[in-house]
């Protein structure tokens, strides 16, 4: 599964992730308080194609009834999950009561997934971390109430909201959970090879992997922790999808708002050793998205006619389930 990414997870990338052979893509977390204003920012969250199905969609906030509400406009949009955020750290997030902070309020936790559970006909997920603190183990307390409420599974992250992303995920964790419950566990956090996923598979029982930060800029993570496959990509492969993405990312976002946003990526791409660092910080100073392309179709020639092939292989009239704008919400 291609994990929720705040500031990430937009349309191209879970669409490049279903190509690399994602069994599951999901959103970004979408704000219930905005879906219940009509907030044209968040409302963009809900654009859906055909070709990124199976798609989850991932909300957040603390009172039932309008994450009950934010659920049924992300079935109505054409989601085949509902997937609920109990993980997200960041303190915009968790100072509303909402993200990793439910997981010390159980009660309130639970009604959120029930009202969710009975407002929808599609499955309803939940994604957790281990606690707020560094040692909680308030997931495998929480974790069975959740399932009695109604969650068809969980994802855990066994870290702590404090952590954020330091340290290593404790997998032990998820371990304990699968004995608990008795619905799938998907196991996050440092799935970063093939390697890695089968220890973390034969060691917890969890149902499946998430991947998270290991694809970002690196959707062949994905098909070699899925296949097998190692090799590193050419120059030219990577310049071809990184073009690819970023023109799929202005027909998503416009140019105005896609020119900051693609910035990280740039980085994501051209690191990892594939391309000289003065080249990637050369890259990430151009000012507009359509200089960026010339420079790296002049570094790398060759992959025009790679990214031709790619766009060859595109679904041709894509129609988009909900035509809404869409645009970033910051959640970290």
């Amino acid at each position: 599964m291609l994990a929720p990414m705040a500031g990430v997870s937009v349309q191209a990338f879970r669409r490049q992730g279903r190509r690399f052979g994602a069994g599951l893509v999901c959103s970004e977390m979408v704000s219930c308080a905005g879906l219940q204003h009509r907030n044209e920012r968040t409302l963009g969250y809900l654009r859906i194609a055909s070709d990124e199905r199976p798609l989850a969609v991932q909300i957040f906030g603390s009172d039932p009834g309008v994450m009950a509400e934010a659920a049924r406009m992300v079935e109505a949009a054409g989601a085949d999950i509902v997937d609920i955020n109990f993980g997200c750290p960041v303190k915009k997030v968790t100072k509303t009561g909402a993200g990793a902070t439910l997981l010390d309020d159980p009660r309130r936790a639970c009604a959120v997934v029930e009202a969710v559970a009975s407002a929808v006909s599609v499955p309803v997920t939940v994604k957790l971390r281990r606690g707020l603190e560094d040692g909680s183990r308030a997931c495998l307390s929480v974790g069975p109430r959740l399932v009695e409420s109604g969650a068809a599974s969980l994802t855990l992250h066994p870290r702590s909201a404090r952590q954020m992303y330091t340290g290593a995920a404790d997998h032990s964790l998820t371990a304990e959970l699968v004995s608990l419950v008795g619905v799938p566990v998907v196991a996050s956090g440092d799935i970063v090879s093939r390697a890695r996923a089968h220890v973390v598979l034969a060691t917890t029982g969890a149902a499946a992997v998430m991947v998270g930060r290991a694809a970002q800029g690196n959707p062949w993570a994905l098909r070699e922790i899925l296949q097998g496959y190692g090799a590193e990509p050419s120059p030219e492969e990577v310049v071809a999808e990184l073009i690819l993405f970023m023109r799929e990312t202005v027909r998503e976002l416009g140019e105005h708002r896609a020119t900051g946003f693609l910035k990280k990526f740039y980085g994501w791409y051209l690191g990892r050793g594939r391309f000289p660092r003065v080249f990637k910080a050369e890259v990430t100073q151009l000012p507009t998205v359509g200089e960026v392309e010339s420079r790296l179709l002049a570094i790398a020639p060759g992959a025009r006619f790679v990214l031709a092939r790619l766009e060859e292989t595109l679904p041709r009239g894509d129609e988009v389930l909900l035509d809404l704008p869409i645009s970033i919400y910051g959640g970290g």
